[in-house]
């Protein structure tokens, strides 16, 4: 018998790869040459009769920043080392019935700042995936128990009833259905029916449905109360008033659940929602398949569950296969996407290098995922008993039934039963003295629930893979605005360096539990990148305090190793555009890329960094504000005209004001210094420090003085910058003169 066709193939990227590997080993050397130059020089320094303190201060730490660069590129060597691509061919799958049955777990949390008819899309789209529909179940976990979600959720059934038979009737790609009605053409689809009568009444009279659908969910947020932090836990299948199960069964499972949350109880953010999900989702339909997605994250392409399924069908690598990620991509971004909205870093380049290792971390959302590897191996030894396996997944004992048996066919029939199981399954206490959030579900220590979780379960022998169809299967609306911007990442590396500071450090913790120490350094890369913050500072000020006063820290230009300098710089900076150019971008990506990495690096991480030691100490709490969904007018159009908006927080604004304020101060007065003294051959590269930062950062300097819209920087975070810029002057002066 003949084997049966691949489901999927994996082609190395050779090209990129052949690059990739050469620039490696050039950068590498030129590194080990400036580190040679670096310590023969302190050495010299040390050596030297009249050393001076601060001199010798600041040359170490310019070394140290260098350094910490050097570090971090180190890792991303991991990426770089064999990208792969993949293609999946879901016509060959398995007939319908032979598919397994998929959980889709979607998080809202606020319905203020995230609006539900955004959500309710997302919904929609979901159960319209084309995939059996008595395997598919979607169910919306509230956070906030509002009235509001729950109204919604109601509504979006009943257009939903409407809604996938005509997606099926027509063979609709695109089903999400306010990017369907967005588009200007007919066009969607593999049935030829642009001048189809039929399809052009049934057509209007979809969308007449659909605008009462946006209507009556509006009047819902209008007139009822929003989310609220204490409630009991509350479970409800979704379901038609007359309760006909003929009609029933032509629509997928849909299910509104929302924990019980209590002041009192920790309820860990998404990772808890998550992990109720897993647990009542296991009392109706127990799929062993989980497609998780964020609420404003819907699917654009029907056929993802089918192309998800060629990896986790394959019986080569199912049984280590942990997650099939997809991308994450946006409908919103400008065709400039001024603040790297879209992480072009990780979903062009890292993750296809990710893929050629073990595979990439899951990103939150856009991802199928294994159930079984949520519950972990160790703890499901036959001969554990009841009591131990209590200790594990806690007291229920038809949840622990229900992690020895295959996905239930009907959910529907036995919901009225299994809702005080399932009430208890979502209670705020339910977790107490078990594994839940350490060993077994979505891992707690941490508020990028994400990366963790990823995290432990490769260091437990679990891979994953990438796949980017040519058409995205889903997209989200990205932040556009550069207060909401911040505030996101900052969030995002507040929880990676708490990962960092327990112990479970990427490179302590995952190097002798992982197979391939490549893979440790791509996850220790995306750890470890807040330590950017330290660099960025150093070389932002220390440079500029030493060319005021006439002292030199780089090579002069008659210096071979000045060449070392300019070969690094070069380098590292070329190789960013190329892999811009090579995604089919121009250079303003890189410039837009450069700009937002010091923003953010003088910022974010720094801030990510001091409230991680905080809640190390005691001293506040771990926090998660969801990201704001609505978007101001006024600051979506600066966004798509490519002018950036400075409404942002005073403790945000401030930091890359003062450094670009200082900057533009010591390369005017350190250019008055070199044509004075004529000592160019030995400022150069200080001087071209204080050039390139300034330039990058134009658009600050022109929101501090030239712009007169609401977008500019405000006069007050002006004047407070102005006045850290001239303290960081006075104070470098006094020092120097010591």
């Amino acid at each position: 018998m003949e084997d049966p066709l691949p489901l999927h193939s994996c082609h190395v990227q050779k090209s990129c790869m052949i690059i990739n590997r050469f620039y490696i080993f050039v950068h590498g050397t030129a590194l080990l040459a400036l580190l040679y130059y670096r310590v023969s020089s302190i050495l010299e320094i040390i050596l030297a009769e009249s050393r001076e303190l601060p001199y010798f201060v600041s040359y170490l730490l310019v070394f140290a920043s260098e350094l910490v660069l050097s570090f971090l590129w180190f890792l991303s060597i991991s990426y770089r080392w064999r990208p792969v691509s993949r293609s999946v061919f879901p016509e060959r799958l398995p007939e319908d019935q032979k598919l397994p049955a998929i959980d889709v777990f979607i998080c809202t949390a606020d319905p203020e700042k995230e609006p539900s008819v955004e959500v309710m899309n997302t919904v929609i789209s979901a159960m319209a995936l084309d995939y059996p529909l008595d395997k598919l179940h979607v169910y919306l976990s509230d956070d906030g128990g509002s009235p509001v979600t729950l109204g919604a959720l109601r509504e979006a059934w009943k257009f939903a009833r409407f809604w996938l038979p005509f997606c099926t009737k027509y063979g609709i790609k695109t089903r999400c259905p306010e990017a369907y009605f967005s588009k200007d053409d007919d066009c969607d689809g593999s049935l030829s029916r642009s001048s189809s009568i039929e399809f052009i009444d049934d057509k209007k009279e979809i969308q007449k449905q659909y605008a009462v659908f946006k209507e009556r969910v509006l009047r819902i947020q209008e007139n009822t109360s929003t989310a609220s932090k204490d409630h009991p836990p509350s479970i409800e299948l979704i379901k038609d008033a007359d309760d006909d199960r003929a009609n029933q069964a032509e629509m997928p499972l849909l299910v509104y659940v929302s924990r019980e949350k209590r002041p009192s109880h920790p309820h860990r953010f998404k990772a808890g929602a998550l992990n109720v999900l897993l647990r009542v989702s296991s009392m109706l339909s127990n799929s062993p398949y989980i497609l998780i997605l964020d609420c404003d994250m819907y699917c654009n392409d029907s056929s993802s569950a089918r192309q998800a399924m060629c990896f986790h069908l394959d019986k080569t690598i199912s049984p280590k296969l942990a997650y099939v990620q997809f991308p994450q991509k946006f409908h919103n971004i400008s065709s400039e996407d001024i603040y790297d909205s879209q992480l072009r870093l990780c979903f062009s380049h890292m993750w296809y290098g990710a893929d050629g290792l073990k595979g990439p971390t899951f990103t939150g959302t856009c991802f199928y995922m294994k159930r079984m590897a949520l519950y972990g191996t160790s703890q499901l030894q036959k001969d554990a008993n009841l009591a131990q396996l209590q200790k594990v997944f806690g007291p229920s004992n038809d949840f622990i039934i229900s992690i020895y048996q295959k996905n239930h066919t009907n959910g529907r029939e036995f919901f009225s039963t299994a809702l005080k199981e399932m009430d208890l399954l979502a209670s705020c206490s339910y977790e107490k003295d078990t594994e839940w959030g350490e060993e077994i579900g979505f891992r707690y220590l941490s508020v990028v629930e994400d990366f963790f979780t990823s995290f432990m379960l490769q260091c437990k022998g679990w891979t994953s893979v990438y796949i980017n169809p040519p058409k995205p299967s889903f997209l989200g609306s990205a932040t556009t605005n550069l207060s909401d911007y911040l505030v996101q990442h900052t969030r995002w590396y507040t929880g990676l360096v708490d990962i960092v500071l327990s112990k479970y450090s990427p490179l302590i913790y995952g190097a002798p539990r992982m197979s391939s120490i490549l893979q440790c350094m791509y996850i220790s890369h995306i750890a470890y990148y807040f330590l950017n913050f330290f660099p960025l500072w150093c070389l932002a000020i220390i440079p500029q305090l030493c060319l005021l006063q006439g002292i030199p820290l780089y090579p002069e230009i008659s210096n071979p190793f000045f060449l070392v300098f300019v070969f690094v710089f070069l380098s590292s900076n070329l190789k960013d555009i190329q892999e811009v150019l090579a995604d089919g971008f121009s250079i303003r990506p890189w410039i837009y890329d450069q700009r937002m990495w010091m923003i953010r690096s003088v910022g974010c991480y720094i801030y990510s960094f001091l409230n991680a030691i905080q809640v190390k100490i005691g001293m506040r709490k771990a926090s998660f504000k969801p990201t704001n969904k609505v978007a101001d007018e006024g600051q979506f159009k600066r966004y798509l005209s490519g002018i950036y908006d400075f409404q942002a927080s005073t403790m945000f604004i401030a930091p890359i004001c003062t450094l670009v304020i200082l900057n533009v101060t010591s390369l005017l007065l350190g250019a008055v210094k070199i044509v004075v003294t004529g000592n160019y051959d030995e400022m150069f590269i200080q001087a071209f420090i204080s050039f390139f930062i300034v330039a990058l950062q134009y658009p600050v300097i022109e929101a501090m003085f030239f712009r007169k819209d609401s977008g500019r920087i405000s006069e007050s975070s002006a004047t407070l910058s102005a006045l850290l810029a001239a303290i960081i002057l006075v104070i470098g002066s006094l020092l120097f003169m010591y």
